[in-house]
């Protein structure tokens, strides 16, 4: 029988901390050493994590955890590539030729069969749906109101959108509508995880520009610029600049005072699957609410109710970590940007509110032949079949002595704090092409404060105004190839990499002034690192 063990919290990082391991704060070894203590012992590890989460991961055996803790830990050598670095969606990657469709393609290691399953979800997601009533019933229901008829439409060949400028519209760049809680009873609601927010009570939970025939939009996005100049260390001065937002043309009346805008760009669909099948025990372990390791870094999980399954979970997609699976990503894109009814969100006038009788006396596509949605459940299965097997590209001159350097650089800087490098996916998972994958993405996937200049003053869920989850950055370099631009950001404000750094703030701001003191060989080579993403 094993003796007792004091696992209070003092006792247990007293135990941690003995461990014969580098414990620079940057790094967070011991972090997912007291994992692999917590199973080795068999006790829990941080009982009563958040929403009763598991701290610990059960499929694997002790020696397996052995090996992932391995596998995982950051690199302390720059001279050449890690072993798999190159193939930074495991065996799924996709090696094929970098071009405008890098993102467009298939996980490289599903079936033949699923690759006919992966195509007929492609063209669903290609689809543009009409207005009804219509002929052609099967593509029936969009709107009334919405930003645009496809989904392929925002995700820009499967990559992230852009802010609106001259002629380019907003179609891939919507505000978010939404105001924090002003009663007892609407606090009681976020606490207990029932509701993320509160939408407008005229314009509902995001804005839309477009409407079917007969219909008036409910306005269009305005963006104004400042600039901003900022001297780094050796004297390069970068202009930056700082949005401000509006509504033009409000179609319904006014927005309520208290609603806040949000504008949130299409993020890149590649490597969605993979990080649906990390283990919420390895997430869970870079979190640091406390900052426990003084380190200036206190991620901590968006805890979100599923709607699918009805219990708590964490999220990990979204902007704000505030959606817990793709296909309920997906059911909230149909309702929000197209109108488009599904079970997971049966909703055949989207967004449309009580206060928009106009919208709500239209017609919707539901043809009870086909079901009682607009996107009954064989779109929905190919829709989210598609979006989980949407491959991350191979990497790109990862063995240059610049990009090396820049790895380094990217390191030393702080940057992986957030930046978590590299994850191992559960073992038993729905589909065999994400099991126990070696991957890539460069996230923590947790939210962090980042500063009052990238705040949008929204909570959703137990994010606040001032919170973002760490996006993953793998593909990251591939954005102009694929979608022709460079904006980056929640927002699109940053125009290049370096304006991207230079906007952290908060639990950023180490790593952000480490970047503007640095020699411009340094930043140079940190840049190329991110571009071999």
């Amino acid at each position: 029988m094993r003796r007792p063990v004091d696992f209070s919290r003092r006792a247990w990082w007293a135990a941690i901390d003995a461990l014969p391991l580098q414990k620079t704060p940057r790094y967070r070894i011991y972090r997912g050493a007291s994992l692999l203590l917590a199973m080795l012992l068999s006790v829990p590890a941080m009982a009563g994590g958040p929403a009763d989460l598991p701290t610990i991961r059960t499929d694997l055996t002790p020696k397996d955890q052995a090996r992932v803790l391995a596998v995982t830990r950051p690199t302390t050598d720059f001279t050449k590539p890690e072993p798999f670095e190159l193939m930074q969606g495991g065996a799924g990657t996709s090696r094929k030729d970098v071009n405008r469709d890098a993102f467009s393609q298939s996980s490289a290691n599903i079936t033949f069969e699923e690759e006919g399953t992966f195509k007929l979800g492609d063209a669903l997601f290609r689809k543009n749906w009409v207005s009804s009533p219509s002929s052609t019933q099967a593509s029936d229901g969009l709107g009334p109101l919405f930003n645009e008829r496809a989904c392929q439409n925002c995700h820009l060949k499967d990559g992230r959108g852009r802010p609106p400028e001259g002629d380019a519209g907003s179609t891939s760049m919507f505000l978010r509508l939404a105001r924090d809680a002003s009663s007892a009873e609407e606090k009681a609601a976020l606490a207990d995880h029932k509701l993320l927010n509160f939408p407008d009570p005229v314009y509902g939970a995001q804005l839309q520009d477009l409407a079917v025939p007969g219909l008036k939009g409910e306005g269009r996005m305005h963006v104004d610029y400042q600039e901003q100049k900022v001297t780094l260390g050796d004297g390069t001065v970068v202009a930056l600049r700082k949005p401000s937002y509006s509504v033009e043309n409000l179609g319904y009346g006014p927005l309520d005072p208290r609603t806040t805008l949000s504008p949130r760009l299409t993020p890149p669909m590649i490597g969605l699957g993979l990080i649906e099948q990390i283990a919420p025990a390895d997430i869970l372990a870079h979190a640091d609410p406390d900052d426990r390791d003084g380190d200036g870094i206190s991620g901590r999980p968006n805890i979100v109710r599923d709607a699918l399954s009805g219990q708590t979970t964490l999220g990990r997609f979204g902007w704000k970590a505030q959606t817990a699976s793709i296909r309920q990503q997906a059911a909230d894109a149909f309702a929000g940007d197209i109108g488009i009814s599904t079970p997971e969100m049966p909703k055949p006038w989207g967004d449309c509110t009580q206060a928009e009788k106009d919208c709500l006396a239209m017609p919707n596509g539901v043809q009870q032949r086909l079901g009682a949605v607009e996107a009954p459940p064989p779109v929905m299965d190919l829709v989210t079949f598609y979006s989980r097997n949407l491959a991350v590209p191979a990497r790109r001159d990862l063995d240059t002595r610049q990009v090396l350097g820049g790895k380094k650089q990217f390191y030393e800087m702080g940057c992986i704090s957030c930046h978590t490098p590299k994850f191992v996916t559960l073992r038993g998972t729905p589909n065999k092409a994400q099991a126990f994958q070696l991957i890539w993405p460069y996230s923590d996937f947790l939210l962090h404060d980042m500063g009052e200049g990238l705040a949008d003053g929204q909570q959703v869920g137990e994010a606040n105004g001032s919170e973002w989850r760490t996006p993953p950055l793998w593909g990251i370099g591939l954005t102009a190839t694929v979608n022709g631009n460079t904006f980056y950001l929640h927002d699109g404000r940053a125009r290049t990499l370096a304006e991207a750094i230079l906007w952290h703030g908060g639990e950023g701001r180490k790593a952000r002034d480490r970047f503007a003191g640095a020699t411009a060989a340094d930043r140079d080579a940190l840049i190329k690192f991110l571009e071999s993403l």
